[in-house]
């Protein structure tokens, strides 16, 4: 069977938030021209997660979880954060709860950073530290899991 992988995550939540925000508003906190802050983080988002592919494409390694990594990429922007992919689309689905500017799209976003942690990172990163023993405990000793 095939394990449902990071970008279902993503537009799944993508799918609630417009649901959440419509049918279970809760309360408004942003209004119009405010709201439009969400951009930053969309943006910030995407940028990350398109350096971050570039990087992975760089060092010939594989971009998809539970695929064993041929190298463990440390550079920018690997050097302020160990997950920047997930990092970028769980900052890219913040950007759109902002937008809205209700709290209930908020939501998706903290289950969607929790889903990663749990079922993705805590697996990729015991197989890094059976790829690259040291070189990863040395690594990830000085570089935080999010930020």
């Amino acid at each position: 069977m095939k394990k449902v992988l990071p970008p279902t995550y993503f537009l799944l939540a993508l799918l609630a938030m417009p649901a959440l925000h419509f049918l279970w508003p809760v309360r408004r906190y942003w209004d119009f021209p405010i709201n439009l802050a969400g951009l930053v983080p969309l943006v910030c988002g995407i940028v990350l997660n398109v350096v971050a592919d570039r990087e992975f494409k760089h060092h010939q390694t594989t971009v998809k979880p539970f695929e064993k990594s041929s190298a463990l990429v440390t550079v920018f922007p690997f050097s302020f954060s160990r997950n920047p992919m997930y990092l970028g689309i769980t900052s890219m689905l913040l950007g759109v709860a902002l937008l809205f500017g209700t709290v209930s799209p908020l939501l998706p976003v903290a289950a969607f950073a929790i889903l990663m942690d749990v079922y993705f990172i805590r697996v990729e990163e015991r197989m890094l530290v059976d790829s690259f023993s040291d070189e990863w405990t040395r690594y990830s000793a000085q570089v935080r899991r999010w930020l």
